[in-house]
């Protein structure tokens, strides 16, 4: 495995504060970013010794603006559940260390993605603060414990996408050969068995030239059945990798519609079935996955937009192109402040900077190029996942003609109750349609979203997502 050709040497991290490297050093540094995963790559035995017991290299960079991996939790005493989770980071003192801006991008250049560049090409506004890297990300030990035996157990389907056999709650990949098995590892990081929102908002800015916004707020519960305590084989699991409920109390166009679906380990498409309340009925939606648009967004939201990436990958073919570091959205806590007020910060050309923290870590790079004989309205795509935690931290969608056309950024938090990261807040910049989606966001919304490690109640098992139960709860 190496850097492919188009990383160049952007792979490298070179420090802002010293002399550029000679051009040798950083093609040995290149080489070396990747060599000890390739060297390890059927050794269990380096999970949580010259590897991090999800794979990540522990070590510093060499310039140390990636630091060590942390063992201390990141959480300070005190917290439980329904207290600003900001107010109980123990770097919650943290200040800037930089800023990147349109006028002074280029100077980071080497640190950040084709999409971020076009983001502030086109928006002389945009801002990120670079603040210290901290890195405070970590699983429970029997995720850990999972994710050692899944090294010469877990496959892929003869089909190349699917997930044919692993021991969930785990990294089923921790050391990837290739780019499907990246994305499962995102798509199982560990979330304990569900997340559940009793208010979430929804936020996509008005059409160019107007000023009526898209402002819902909803409901929503995922469920993970095979996010439970233990070790549990797939073959005995549900099919079902996640399943979902929401509802929408406004705006009035969309109050009263809800819907529930699920997408499988190893099935194309989804099963999703939505209420229509001026019908009073539920409908089976057998093309509501992969492109198709999100019902209430005026066609620019997809469905495997959500949560930077969901459903099958079975449209695509994954490269993994090989690790960078890059400047990311990282410990973002004050994106999840329930208290905040959503309308002053989420504002027609995005989230406010003052919200957003970035830093500077190492991530994988996965490119996604659609099948021949398939069709995506994005031909290609580029995700970067955090080699720590396996959540997509950035994503870049390309059109037809090869232009960027959508950049996305996931607000990863140390998540207290689960004692691992995760992110479920996101932004996107349609940048060639002048628009911005904030979504899966308590941001105002008075109440926070809790992860569960336990089952409890009835949207906690299988049997709640079908048309009837949706029949049944729906009373619009």
């Amino acid at each position: 495995m190496s850097i492919s050709h188009s990383a160049g040497l952007r792979g490298v991290r070179q420090s802002s504060y010293c002399p550029a490297a000679s051009v040798p050093s950083l093609i040995a540094a290149a080489v070396l970013l990747l060599a000890a995963p390739a060297a390890l790559a059927a050794d269990a035995g380096a999970l949580g010794t010259a590897l991090s017991v999800v794979g990540a290299d522990p070590a510093a960079s060499a310039d140390g603006a990636v630091p060590p991996l942390e063992r201390a939790s990141p959480q300070l005493p005190g917290w439980a559940w329904g207290k600003p989770r900001k107010d109980f980071f123990k770097y919650k003192d943290d200040k800037p260390l930089y800023s990147i801006t349109a006028d002074t991008y280029e100077k980071y250049a080497q640190f950040l993605t084709p999409g971020q560049i076009a983001h502030f090409k086109q928006d002389g506004k945009f801002r990120m603060d670079v603040y210290p890297s901290r890195r405070t990300c970590s699983v429970p030990d029997f995720v850990a414990d999972n994710s050692r035996k899944n090294v010469g157990l877990a496959t892929l389907g003869a089909d190349g996408w699917s997930l044919a056999d692993a021991i969930l709650p785990a990294v089923p990949f921790p050391l990837p050969a290739n780019g499907a098995e990246a994305m499962w590892n995102m798509k199982v990081h560990y979330r304990g068995v569900g997340i559940d929102w009793k208010k979430e908002n929804t936020s996509l800015s008005p059409r160019p030239g107007s000023d009526e916004w898209i402002r819902a707020i909803e409901e929503q519960t995922i469920f993970f059945p095979w996010g439970e305590k233990g070790a549990h084989r797939l073959a005995d699991l549900p099919k079902y990798d996640t399943m979902i409920y929401f509802g929408y109390f406004t705006p009035t166009a969309l109050a009263g519609q809800a819907v529930v679906g699920s997408s499988s380990f190893n099935e194309s498409g989804s099963e999703a079935y939505y209420y229509f309340p001026g019908q009073r009925r539920v409908r089976r939606m057998p093309t509501y996955s992969y492109d198709a648009p999100e019902v209430g967004y005026e066609n620019t939201y997809l469905v495997d937009e959500a949560f930077m990436f969901n459903g099958p990958l079975d449209r695509f073919d994954w490269k993994l192109v090989g690790k960078k570091e890059l400047v990311v959205p990282y410990n973002a806590l004050d994106v999840y402040d329930f208290d905040g007020k959503e309308t002053d910060l989420v504002r027609p050309d995005g989230l406010d900077h003052g919200v957003r923290r970035y830093e500077i870590h190492r991530v994988w790079v996965v490119e996604a190029t659609v099948k021949d004989g398939m069709r995506h309205v994005s031909p290609k795509r580029t995700y970067y996942l955090d080699e720590d935690s396996w959540n997509a931290l950035l994503a870049e969608d390309y059109d037809a003609k090869g232009a960027i056309w959508k950049v996305r950024e996931g607000y990863l938090i140390p998540v207290y109750e689960l004692g691992a990261c995760d992110v479920e807040a996101f932004a996107q910049y349609a940048l060639q349609d002048n628009r911005f989606l904030f979504d899966d966001a308590v941001l105002g919304r008075g109440v926070d979203a809790r992860w569960y490690t336990e089952p409890e109640g009835p949207r906690f098992h299988v049997g709640f997502y079908n048309a009837e139960t949706l029949r049944a709860i729906s009373d619009r």
